[in-house]
């Protein structure tokens, strides 16, 4: 197959905007702290030498998609210990995330931008057997580069907008060209199977959704009894994955609050961490008080708003409270699942805006497992009818819980499928 006009203009721009996109790339992941070695692996340089036997690449664009993968790459590792697995991502906020979670001789790296250098020097290094890209990753260069390297790609957990879906509907040939090497997707709702089967990809079908199936929780009894005891019996709300526009919404409803219940905590838990000094200005503006989590000030502080600025503890602030609000459903960011605090137990409440997780909230508002609120002070109100009425907040975490499973069923279907994906395209040639 030629590629296209289309096609062959994309290369040609992404070429001549790689330089200030490697730039960009990594100017970012250095003020955010990562070592210059391991920013530059977003420019294809590895940090990491390549394991010996079949290898599959993982690879989820930030924190949520990354995440979601890390049960299939624990049970992968499990059932096959002679596969390898590679997972990477862009952001630095994800590999924080992801690694103290990461199954025992995993490799994490940054991932290589969309750029010819950056992708022939990630794939010449790792060599993998299968690339298998998180939901929505279809960068154009990434696939015309696996194909003509005869690697078989596959979509997991594949969402697609009918926005997204549109534009590659324009140009039918294009979207042939540049997919020719996907020879799987699982998707996770019915939407996107059947725009990506209009696009034709025939081997497109509905799945379990992966971030509606929860890893073993890692948190010790210790550490939760140590935060109940710093709290010292102090009520205790959670705001979760907020963003821009979102955190003045969620202190003004906590300002609210305080009027009926003054010694109420709030545990604000941002998306972005390195957000932390904007957030506490806003705090601050707001009249209230604050403790910060990632400058070594506790839970037993007596601030009034306690921000959780740091990676790897979304566990632990979900089983901590019984009541969690999801962020990212007040702006248009399209929200973020609610499997995590289900599997945590606690009550969820969320904005009106969650276009990403639709069926998800469907069938959490069918089971009666949270509560849309739509805007800051209906949010204020939901929480002062839940922190009154406690038995209504254990209801809905009990509504909730059967919802996210931690089940292996639907991990070994996915794995065996990957496995034979593998095997039927030959690539056995590192066994």
């Amino acid at each position: 197959m030629r590629p296209t006009a289309l096609y062959r203009l994309y290369r040609a721009l992404s070429a001549v905007a790689l330089p200030f996109a490697a730039r960009s790339a990594v100017k970012k992941l250095r003020k955010a702290g990562v070592p210059v070695a391991r920013a530059h692996e977003r420019l294809g340089h590895a940090t990491a030498q390549r394991p010996l036997g079949r290898l599959i690449w993982f690879h989820g664009a930030s924190v949520g998609e990354a995440k979601s993968v890390l049960p299939l790459l624990a049970r992968i590792r499990d059932v096959a210990p002679d596969v390898q697995v590679l997972l990477t991502s862009g952001t630095a906020t994800s590999a924080e995330a992801v690694a103290p979670r990461l199954p025992d001789a995993a490799v994490h790296q940054f991932s290589p931008l969309d750029g010819i250098g950056p992708l022939d020097r990630f794939l010449t290094h790792w060599r993998p057997d299968l690339c298998v890209l998180v939901e929505s990753e279809l960068w154009p260069n990434l696939l015309d580069t696996c194909a003509a390297r005869d690697l078989p790609v596959a979509l997991l957990n594949a969402r697609l907008s009918d926005r997204s879906a549109a534009g590659w509907k324009k140009y039918p040939d294009t979207a042939a060209y540049i997919l020719r090497s996907i020879v799987w997707a699982h998707c996770q709702d019915r939407r996107s199977r059947d725009h990506l089967r209009d696009m034709g990809l025939t081997t497109a079908e509905q799945g379990t959704n992966l971030k509606s199936i929860q890893s073993a929780p890692r948190l010790t009894s210790q550490t939760l009894d140590a935060a109940h005891n710093a709290l010292a019996g102090r009520p205790v709300w959670v705001a979760a994955s907020t963003h821009p526009g979102e955190e003045e919404q969620v202190l003004a409803a906590h300002r609210t609050l305080l009027e009926a219940h003054p010694n109420l905590s709030l545990i604000l838990v941002p998306r972005h961490p390195e957000r932390a000094e904007d957030i506490l200005a806003l705090i601050r503006g707001a009249g209230l008080s604050a403790a910060q989590r990632s400058t070594g000030e506790g839970l037993d502080s007596e601030a009034q708003v306690y921000l959780a600025d740091t990676m790897g503890e979304t566990d632990l602030w979900y089983a901590l409270s019984p009541i969690v609000f999801l962020g990212g459903s007040f702006s248009d960011v399209g929200g973020h699942t609610p499997f995590e605090p289900a599997a945590a137990h606690t009550a969820i409440l969320h904005g009106p805006n969650y276009a990403n997780f639709a069926e998800a909230y469907a069938a959490f508002k069918l089971q009666d497992a949270s509560v849309e609120v739509r805007d800051g002070p209906a949010l204020a109100e939901e929480v002062h009818t839940l922190l009154t009425h406690p038995s209504r907040a254990a209801q809905l975490a009990s509504n909730a819980r059967p919802l996210a499973p931690t089940g292996t069923e639907a991990l070994d279907q996915i794995a065996q499928r990957l496995f034979s994906l593998m095997d039927d395209h030959g690539m056995d040639r590192h066994a």
